[in-house]
């Protein structure tokens, strides 16, 4: 595709008076809706500031590319602006960027955005181009240099002209953790470069769009040496034997000469397939912390369709079989009484069943690829049946990650002729062996501690309650869906499969009521303060009034991301306040997810919105007294 195709010049800016990175995020959006390629500003500068949230779009080398897709776009359209002094964006590289590039998808519009996207990335790795952007006076300079720029969206093997083929060839991978710019653009790096240096090239893509351009097996085999440029995992059995490279994908774009000359050098590491996934994704700059939170999110991350939609049959079975009528004498029946309620709720149990399996399995899976994933599941099956629960599951994938790479290290000497058979038996027999007797020995201990916790927690009332219900809203209102928030949000689903029998958990219930807080409290501040904000943060307090209600925390971190030391502390007061009043009054709640969708699934409705209710005064009070006016 063609980015002239979505260049408009009546949207360009020229000279951007923007001096900070909201601001130029503002000006750009103003000019699209001048010209009525958005609807709705709020909406699309939320869809903006929550794409920054995840990480900053500002590339490095001058150029930002703020993208979103929403139903705010009438038309998609990529805004050019250029700063002649340039602004702090948060750039990757911590340099002034120049170069603006906002990209406007409609919703639904996935291949526009991504190829957009895509196609910018690789343009924007060449020096003389970007340079001679920043040197364009008017939006006619600026197509014209579009036009004149070679366009290919198709990725191809790099041949080096006669001249200087050194006889050379490599493969390379590059995968970003968003999938999209620094994807592409290391890979245009590094086909430019070996280009330069005389070396076959090809490069598969694993971005947003899926694997693209996809190396073959032939193409592998007759390469001198591998690059993996990728922050993420990737497929690596294949590399089995080959001198490997594997660095986090901001080499790709700045050392790309270092890699290939490396990877050619035959002196880069052999790569052992099962050795397993150490040289999949680059621990560069990884703490222990930061490795063991990256485990814990792979096995939370496919755990949670497991408990929302396990968790909602569930709780439509129990509120079913209210519906038609169950005996007094037969409520410990309940759920499973009348017909159709049973069998849902029998859905309900079996994707129930797979959650701690899962959970244990990816996190031995992140450890340790793919021999991993067995010895997990067993792990989390173990505690299942064991009674260990949610914690044992938790400790046995760590356990069975670890265990598997012991079990490598032991068989790594083996000779070469049962390479064959190692993936394939002893890797899977040795680790389900290890891993089943430490968990049946770990069952016993975490098994009482997990009784213990479970009958104290049951137990809890009065000001007990009150301090659990405060330090889990506090949690839940910390970081707006960050790890904190995720550590209370895991917990809580972590008490509901116990709960169920009980008519739900009250920990789970406090948990989604805090977390509905925050984006309510903008709202409602941005209606009673209105000289507190901006129009464009009254339009987006409108919007968190749903997300608010949906359980959706993350809706009020553009508010906390423009003003965090007064937002945040203003949203864990009441997001605390409402954890204290739901866990005090043993509010319970059978479903892991919903908001006030799930209402009917609260065991004291009424009073469950009442308490969310007074949070929400209580933060919107703070924000209202503790905000300053926004500055013209």
């Amino acid at each position: 595709m063609r980015i002239t195709d979505l260049l408009s010049k009546d949207v360009m800016i020229m000279s951007l008076q923007a001096t900070t990175k909201e601001a130029a995020i503002d000006e750009m959006i103003a000019s699209l809706k001048s010209k009525g390629k958005i609807n709705d500003e709020a909406l699309f500068k939320e869809a903006i500031m929550n794409r920054e949230a995840q990480s900053s779009t500002g590339v490095g080398e001058g150029i930002a590319m703020p993208h979103a897709k929403t139903k705010a776009v009438n038309e998609p359209t990529v805004v050019f602006a250029k700063s002649e002094k340039g602004l702090d964006y948060d750039a990757l590289d911590g340099q002034p960027a120049h170069l603006f590039f906002m990209i406007a998808a409609p919703d639904g519009a996935n291949a526009t955005h991504l190829e957009t996207l895509a196609a910018l990335s690789r343009l924007l790795v060449h020096p003389a181009f970007v340079q001679s952007l920043k040197d364009a006076k008017t939006p006619d300079e600026v197509i014209n240099l579009f036009n004149h720029e070679q366009e290919d969206s198709e990725e191809t093997v790099v041949t080096p002209t006669a001249n200087n083929d050194t006889g050379k060839s490599v493969v390379a991978v590059t995968a970003c953790p968003t999938g999209i710019a620094h994807t592409y653009m290391a890979a245009e790096k590094l086909q430019e470069t070996a280009n330069k240096l005389g070396v076959r090239i090809k490069v598969e893509t694993n971005g947003s769009r899926g694997v693209e351009n996809r190396l073959t097996d032939k193409e592998i085999a007759e390469a001198d040496g591998v690059i993996i440029a990728a922050d993420v995992q990737v497929d690596m059995p294949r590399f089995n034997g080959k001198h490997l490279i594997a660095k986090p994908v901001a080499a790709g774009i700045h050392k790309p000469e270092e890699l290939i000359n490396e990877a050619i050098s035959g002196n880069a590491p052999v790569y052992k397939a099962e050795e397993g996934s150490q040289a999949v994704e680059s621990a560069d700059g990884l703490s222990i912390g930061q490795q063991i939170y990256k485990h814990l999110m792979s096995g939370v991350s496919h755990m949670l369709p497991f408990v929302i939609g396990g968790g909602i049959a569930i709780a439509i079975a129990f509120m079913l079989d209210q519906m038609l009528g169950v005996p007094q004498d037969q409520l410990a029946k309940l759920g499973s009484y009348n017909e159709i309620p049973a069998l849902l709720k029998q859905i309900g149990d079996v994707a129930f069943g797979f959650m701690l399996p899962v959970f244990a399995g990816y996190i031995a899976y992140s450890i340790s690829d793919r021999p991993g994933l067995v010895a997990g599941f067993v792990a989390g099956g173990v505690a299942s049946v064991g009674g260990a629960g949610f914690l044992g599951a938790l400790v046995g994938g760590f356990l069975a990650g670890y265990a598997v790479e012991l079990v490598k290290l032991a068989l790594k000497k083996l000779p070469k002729t049962l390479d064959g058979i190692k993936v394939v038996l002893f890797y899977p027999v040795l680790s389900v062996l290890i891993v089943g007797l430490l968990m049946l020995l770990l069952n016993v201990p975490m098994s009482a501690l997990n009784t213990w916790l479970n009958d104290f927690l049951n137990s809890l009332s009065g000001t007990n309650a009150v301090i659990l219900g405060l330090l889990l809203g506090a949690m839940m209102a910390a970081d707006l869906g960050g790890p904190i928030n995720k550590a209370a949000y895991i917990f809580a689903t972590g008490t509901l499969a116990a709960s169920v029998a009980t008519g739900g958990s009250a920990i789970m219930a406090a948990t989604m009521a805090a977390g509905m807080v925050p984006p309510l409290a903008t709202f409602v501040a941005t209606l009673i303060f209105r000289n507190k904000f901006t129009p464009q943060e009254r339009d987006a307090g409108l919007t968190n009034s749903i997300l608010g209600a949906s359980f959706i925390t993350e809706g009020a971190i553009p508010f906390a991301a423009a003003d965090p030391l007064r937002m945040i502390p203003s949203f864990i007061a009441g997001s605390a306040i409402t954890g204290a009043i739901v866990m005090f009054l043993n509010i319970k709640v059978l479903a892991p997810h919903g908001g006030v969708f799930v209402i009917f699934l609260v065991s004291q409705p009424w009073f469950y919105i009442i308490a969310i209710i007074i949070g929400t005064l209580i933060s919107a009070a703070l924000i209202g007294v503790l905000r300053k006016k926004p500055t013209v």
